[in-house]
């Protein structure tokens, strides 16, 4: 059940329009690591979950959270769309260099589609997609792409906050950072607490049989740069973090494989291949009479 409750969590309100940064404020509601996202990717998190109590509780929690994000974003938006110059004469352009950024910055579907309004979509007009959401059924794998999530908007928001200089969008941007501060924090401590009880473990995923891997290769740093600083690391020697094995570094490949010849497809497919024409388009008249699909 979802009940709205009309107040904010954070109030802000920006101390003058400004339709161009409006526009760039659409990035961290309708972009790939914005606030739709990650309401989105924790409330499909929480309602595939396959395990009850305090991870599922968790995800609810933080989802419902992320809604009012949305709605705070929009809202901000909107109030920085609120007294925005609807049309521009091309001698307003010329004599007040603000209206000529307006012109040349604010996206102009905050006036023709949504009428001083926020939209779902990124900074440059791309619609919201669910191809940003990741929701797997596995707790560890969600969870780590949740931190990256937090990690990646709150890049954004950090960036945004130092291309203005209005108080009161620094203020919700302030809110945000601090949230996300959490959320980061929040979702590592989860992956670690899954792993130290048993329920997920790496690789992902654990349950896995991983005698079914091509164990030789599972741990092997293979180098495929001329840069050779990546043999300094802790990935190419010592213990692995799953505590199954020990890295090891390569220069190149360790194994090679014979280039299989080429494929050579159904004759209805048309495709040009090494087959002599006439012998392809035998082939095509027959599996037709066959009725070979």
């Amino acid at each position: 059940m979802f009940f709205h409750k009309q107040e904010l969590q954070f109030k802000a309100t920006p101390d003058k329009p400004d339709a161009v940064y409006a526009r760039k404020l659409q990035e961290v509601l309708g972009g790939q690591y914005g606030e739709i996202t990650v309401a989105m990717q924790y409330g499909f998190q929480s309602w595939n979950s396959h395990l009850p109590g305090k991870y599922r509780d968790l995800l609810y929690g933080i989802a419902a959270e992320e809604m009012g994000h949305v709605e705070m974003l929009a809202i901000m938006i909107a109030q920085l769309l609120e007294k925005a110059p609807l049309g521009i004469t091309d001698d307003a352009v010329q004599s007040d260099p603000t209206i000529a950024a307006v012109v040349g910055g604010m996206d102009v579907q905050h006036a023709i589609v949504t009428g001083a309004g926020a939209r779902p979509v990124d900074s440059n007009g791309n619609p919201w997609t669910a191809g940003y959401v990741t929701a797997s059924g596995n707790l560890l794998a969600d969870f780590t792409a949740n931190a990256n999530a937090e990690m990646q908007g709150r890049l954004a928001v950090a960036r945004l906050y130092h291309m203005t200089d209005d108080k009161g969008v620094r203020d919700l941007l302030s809110f945000l950072l601090a949230r996300d501060t959490m959320h980061q924090n929040q979702w590592t401590a989860a992956a670690k607490e899954l792993q130290e009880e048993g329920y997920e473990l790496l690789p992902v995923p654990s349950n896995f049989p991983i005698k079914k891997e091509e164990r030789e290769v599972s741990y092997q740093y293979l180098n495929f740069s001329d840069g050779k600083h990546a043999s300094e690391g802790s990935w190419a020697s010592g213990p692995t973090p799953d505590g199954k094995g020990e890295f090891s570094y390569h220069e190149g490949p360790t194994t090679t494989a014979p280039m299989p010849d080429v494929t050579r497809p159904d004759a209805r497919y048309y495709g040009t291949t090494d087959v002599p024409n006439v012998v392809e388009k035998v082939a095509g008249t027959v599996q037709d009479k066959l009725h070979r699909e």
